[in-house]
């Protein structure tokens, strides 16, 4: 039962997540200081209030005389913020991680077009031990050749 635990804490959908929520807190907390010391102080000067929270209330008195206050300018103010996240996640997180996956998938395709240029050559193509294989056989014979004094060409350094 353990190991399942530390497979599942190893997953890389479980560290991607953890790291989704500690950059969540950053973007966070540098969206509340731009609420805080831009968003609010123009609201402010535009509508004597000191934030949207404080605009746009309706209050509503019950039969008891309690009040309840409607306040659409928290629901603004909410929406503004996470508005602004949105933006700084697409452009900050997504954006780069698209580039960053598109840069690879054009690395890997041109290492596929290779490996079938080997292969339509004649060139067999092996299975991943066997790649395993032949490389440690070159990483030998390149150890063994460091040693007796003679640098001989190997394959992987053709």
């Amino acid at each position: 039962m353990l190991d399942g635990f530390k497979k599942f804490i190893a997953r890389g959908n479980m560290i991607d997540m953890a790291v989704g929520v500690v950059m969540g807190a950053a973007v966070t907390s540098v969206v509340n200081a731009i609420v805080d010391s831009i968003i609010n102080p123009l609201v402010a000067a535009i509508f004597g209030k000191p934030d949207l929270s404080k605009t746009w209330n309706w209050t509503i008195t019950n039969w008891a005389g309690q009040n309840s206050v409607i306040s659409f300018g928290s629901v603004l103010n909410a929406l503004l913020n996470f508005l602004i996240i949105a933006v700084a996640v697409y452009f900050c997180i997504i954006v780069p991680i698209n580039k960053l996956r598109d840069m690879s998938e054009k690395a890997m395709a041109k290492v596929k077009g290779e490996k079938d240029e080997d292969v339509a050559a004649g060139e067999p193509e092996l299975s991943p031990e066997e790649q395993t294989v032949v490389l440690l056989q070159e990483i030998r014979d390149s150890l063994a050749a460091q040693q007796n004094g003679t640098a001989t060409a190997t394959p992987a350094s053709k």
